[in-house]
């Protein structure tokens, strides 16, 4: 058994504090947070942590942290896509690291997993900025079948910190207690997903979940609590931790 474990970073939190636990990154290129200057630090510091490097794009929406559905056409999700992903691309460069992969952020993690016209114009983005890149989507989403059908390397996602509905979608924030803050629960939940492949959602539903990778959320209140909990818990059950590509 293995995972990868990866949270979403450079986005103005205390991100040294999750590293440690991490083995990939996805690094916030512009669109919901982040600038050159935090592109870089973030770069450098996964480095010195030896953890995969991935783009975080979203909607181009700093005011609501990417969060807010913008219906944008496909062709402007293409545009707005690739050109965060080239920004930090060549930022990663001038650090003499290299991208792995790409992970939208925020809403445009959640239209592409099941509008497929988003998820096409993401992976379309993707595949123009570099084909070899591998695409992050929520695990049995219409955003890793886009990916699949274009070719592309992907790796279904899920989330040790959040609950699911019982359509297998993510728990809306709106909705009291879609986050899991006690991080004896969220390490469970993680094992649950890598050695049984289900969660239970809100209902109490068991849902079928096949991922290569594990999120954790750096702006959750005592986030580094909840990544040293899961990344313990993980390998006390026998998990090998690894990163994407690794």
């Amino acid at each position: 058994m293995r995972i990868d474990l990866n949270a979403d970073l450079g986005e103005g939190y205390d991100d040294g504090a999750l590293m440690p636990f991490l083995t990939s990154v996805n690094v916030a290129c512009g669109g919901h947070a982040g600038d050159a200057a935090t592109m870089m630090a973030t770069i450098v510091a996964a480095r010195a942590h030896g953890l995969a490097i991935g783009a975080h794009p979203s909607y181009p929406d700093r005011e609501s942290f990417g969060r807010r559905e913008l219906g944008l056409e496909p062709a402007q999700i293409e545009a707005t896509v690739a050109e965060q992903v080239r920004a930090l691309a060549a930022i990663a460069t001038g650090a003499g690291a290299e991208l792995v992969h790409v992970k939208p952020h925020g809403a445009l993690y959640n239209v592409a997993a099941r509008d497929l016209r988003t998820a096409r114009a993401v992976v379309r983005a993707v595949r123009a900025v570099a084909p070899t890149l591998r695409l992050v989507g929520l695990a049995g989403s219409l955003l890793v079948e886009a990916a699949t059908e274009a070719g592309l390397a992907t790796a279904g996602e899920a989330f040790a910190d959040r609950r699911y509905t019982a359509n297998g979608s993510l728990a809306p924030r709106s909705i009291a207690g879609a986050l899991i803050a006690d991080p004896l629960e969220a390490a469970e939940q993680a094992v649950r997903i890598v050695r049984e492949r289900e969660v239970i959602a809100i209902g109490g539903e068991r849902i079928v979940v096949h991922a290569q990778t594990l999120c954790l959320h750096g702006d959750s209140p005592g986030a580094a609590d909840i990544a040293r909990a899961v990344h313990d818990r993980l390998r006390g059950a026998g998990v090998e931790l690894r990163a994407l590509g690794g």
